[in-house]
């Protein structure tokens, strides 16, 4: 295999470098997999290394498939003796080995979000803290922190016993593992901070895996954690044959871990790391990337480097100032209609980004108003729905009956007259007894519940227990088949012709499909590796990039993605760079990171959109152009307007209910005297003049509410009004019963 007919110079070096520590700084679009794919072939068909001496982690599912495809399209059947997975399945295929020696069974459950939210309920509840002081999101996000970070429940509690609100989340954090291994389950940040300290309390396993794989590449290190960046320090600690490869310009997951200094200070760690630079984009035209640079160059705490591209200049980055979010979306609608009547575009070629999922809802509305066919990713997820989460908490209570929070998720379900005062004696006694509930449940006649408890849980332990038996003696897609049938889940559905569960019924039959498809392609078809498989699937693994539609997501998402039209909504100071970044030069960096990644998704042409006013949190806001589209030099930008007639600005911002704020504005101060909330009308009628987006009113029946939009109709005024209690409701103008506020 000649790979420098394949490679150009600089991936050629990064490919045959394979001795020692590398870091590749790999550019956004510079062909990191196929480096990456080529050094692994490297290694096994001209080094003659064996495959499973390899170890290749990723972040995404989706990205480790494609490697792994990649090459055994090049080396064959050999590949598939290769680790190329993702961080947390890497750790999950070790912790089922080896979860006996931490004094877990093999068998444990991996909870979800959810999961882990109904545990830290439970676990406020019986240490009697006040929820309102101490919800279950801020607790779990101290307990991820920790555990990202290595500390134990131990370690925490002392470090924070004189601090009267962290001592709390100390005494939950013990709590809460304590009942984790109870019902020997671990949550997500458990796989990387378990297997950590399996390597460092049994010195014999670690020096196993680090025998095993001589060979490791880390791709994305610029997003590891302080868990991950121990993980893989210890791993390579015998061999020092260590490839890490990402970027520091795309480092944009600091809020949930990620640490910056790990790929930057690299060379520290390993004094003797060769360093290869990849530049040269294959991605976009050199207008995009030229903007992308004239963005990144103004962070100080990054490693120099300049894109380049032999793709031409392209279009230039085009500028879009709306007058408001309603006309942003409308706009970005009509370009997305007009360049595929022109340019013969499909509409999966587009994307439209944001900096937050609430900024989606617009563009859905003028999309479904303009016909065009769209599809959201990071909206609520497949296997986040109702119905799927009972089935699938069926199924966890079967492959593992200690997993205690299963189990109360589905014992009433569908409703068998067990309610949650029996549930609580239950869990009183299981307690008292230090005994998972389902141990209880099987000699519930003990418990002093009532006849017809004791009867209702009884069935459903004999129903529980049949499926035990049958689950290593039929496919995950039967079983699951048996539980719609046998629980009477899926008749209760049928009895209704509510759409609602007509959907969850269809939902439900892709459950089904989602197993089948499993069984096909999975070596591994028990019902814990469908589990695993679940569990460990994200939003992006399940994006398809061939669906004929356009794109909305986050910037975040978008990451590792790529589309010859892409729109950057919302480009305003105070949401992109968010309020945070405005006063903090780490946030600041790090959104203009973000920035620099979305600018750098595009292929062909870029769009970059504000509005002048625009409705957050049920106010109208007017907001400056983003500071970063000011640091894009203007020969590579050009603003258009469509020749749309300029607002009067003083009535606009006297008429609309403006709120600007002088710390996300540098507008001058003359422009801020004109500015300013209208103050309540005595008028009983809403008028016309008072009808606009923004304006506070009262319904005689629905109560407050805010207009979102008024549009002409005919003779009268449509009005979209979202009341506080009741929901968005269309109302026309001349006879609701409608009061300014």
């Amino acid at each position: 295999m000649d790979l420098t007919k394949l490679l150009n110079k600089e991936q050629y070096e990064a490919a045959t470098t394979v001795e020692g520590p590398l870091l590749i700084l790999a550019g956004a679009g510079s062909g990191k997999t196929r480096v990456l794919t080529y050094r692994i072939a490297n290694l096994i068909k001209n080094l003659n290394v064996y495959p499973s001496q390899i170890l290749a982690i990723t972040f995404t599912n989706k990205a480790a498939n494609e490697m792994k495809e990649r090459v055994r399209n090049i080396v064959g059947n050999e590949a598939d003796g290769m680790w190329i997975s993702t961080f947390h399945s890497s750790c999950v295929r070790i912790l089922r080995r080896e979860a006996e020696k931490l004094g877990y069974n093999k068998n444990f459950a991996i909870y979800d979000s959810y999961d882990q939210k109904t545990l830290v309920k439970t676990c406020i509840k019986e240490l009697n803290i006040n929820d309102k002081d101490f919800d279950e999101r801020y607790m779990l996000n101290k307990i991820g922190e920790a555990k990202d970070n290595l500390v134990s429940p131990e370690e925490f509690k002392k470090k924070h016993e004189n601090n009267f609100k962290l001592n709390k989340v100390a005494d939950l954090y013990l709590l809460y593992q304590k009942k984790l291994k109870s019902s020997n389950a671990l949550d997500f940040d458990d796989l990387i901070y378990k297997t950590v300290e399996l390597f460092k309390k049994n010195p014999e396993i670690l020096e196993f895996y680090q025998r095993k794989f001589k060979y490791i590449m880390v791709d994305e290190y610029q997003d590891t954690n302080r868990s991950q960046y121990e993980l893989v320090r210890l791993l390579a600690d015998a061999h020092k044959n260590i490839c890490v490869v990402g970027d520091d310009d795309q480092c944009i997951y600091a809020w949930r871990g990620a640490d910056i200094r790990n790929i930057l200070d690299f060379e520290k760690d390993y004094p003797n790391a060769n360093i290869i630079k990849l530049e040269e984009n294959y991605r976009s035209k050199a207008n995009i990337l030229n903007a992308a640079n004239e963005v990144i160059k103004n962070n100080c705490n990054r490693k120099s480097k300049v894109l380049r591209t032999n793709n031409g200049l392209g279009e230039k980055i085009k500028i879009y100032r709306a007058y408001s979010d309603v006309d942003e979306a409308q706009f970005v609608a009509s370009e997305i209609n007009k360049i595929i009547k022109e340019e013969s575009k499909c509409y999966k070629d587009f994307a439209i980004l944001y900096r937050t999922n609430a900024q989606s809802r617009i563009f859905e509305e003028s999309f479904m108003r303009n016909n065009i066919p769209y599809k959201i990713v990071g909206g609520l997820r497949f296997y986040d729905r109702k119905e799927i989460k009972d089935i699938m908490a069926y199924l966890k209570l079967i492959n593992n009956p200690l997993d205690d929070i299963s189990l109360k998720r589905i014992i009433n379900v569908p409703k068998r007259g067990i309610g949650d005062s029996t549930l609580d004696k239950i869990q009183d006694f299981a307690s008292s007894m230090e005994e998972c509930v389902y141990s209880v449940l099987l000699d519930v006649d003990n418990i002093g519940l009532s006849g017809r408890a004791t009867s209702s849980i009884n069935k459903f332990v004999s129903l529980i227990n049949s499926f035990i038996r049958k689950k290593d003696e039929v496919t995950v897609s039967k079983l699951i088949e048996e539980i719609l049938q046998s629980t009477g889940y899926l008749a209760e559905l049928q009895k209704t012709n509510d759409i609602e569960d007509l959907s969850r019924i269809e939902n439900l039959k892709e459950l089904v499909s989602a197993a089948v498809d499993f069984e096909s392609y999975s070596e591994d078809k028990s019902l814990s590796a469908f589990l695993e498989q679940v569990t460990l699937v994200s939003d992006i693994d399940n994006f398809d990039e061939e669906a004929e539609t356009v794109v909305l997501m986050t910037v975040h998402s978008a990451k590792g993605l790529e589309f010859p039209v892409v729109f950057m909504a919302g480009m305003e100071n105070g949401i992109f760079p968010g309020v945070q970044s405005l006063d903090n030069e780490e946030e600041m960096e790090e959104s203009r990171r973000l920035c620099y990644v979305g600018i750098t998704r595009a292929k062909e042409k870029l769009y970059m959109t504000s509005a002048e006013r625009r409705i957050m949190f049920g106010r109208t806001v007017a907001y400056e152009q983003s500071y970063f589209v000011n640091e894009i030099s203007n020969d590579l930008k050009e603003s258009i307007r469509e020749g749309r007639k300029s607002l009067n600005r003083e009535n606009f911002y006297r008429k609309e209910n403006v709120y600007l704020d002088r710390k996300y504005s540098s507008a001058n101060e003359s422009a801020l005297d004109n500015i300013r909330e209208e103050k309540n009308s005595d008028s009983d009628k809403l008028t016309i003049q008072q009808a606009t987006p923004g304006k506070k009113v009262r319904h005689s029946k629905f109560g407050i509410g805010t207009i979102v939009s008024a549009t002409q109709n005919g003779d009268d005024i449509k009005l979209t009004v979202a009341f506080d209690r009741m929901g968005v409701k269309i109302l026309m103008l001349s006879v609701a019963p409608l009061e300014a506020v």
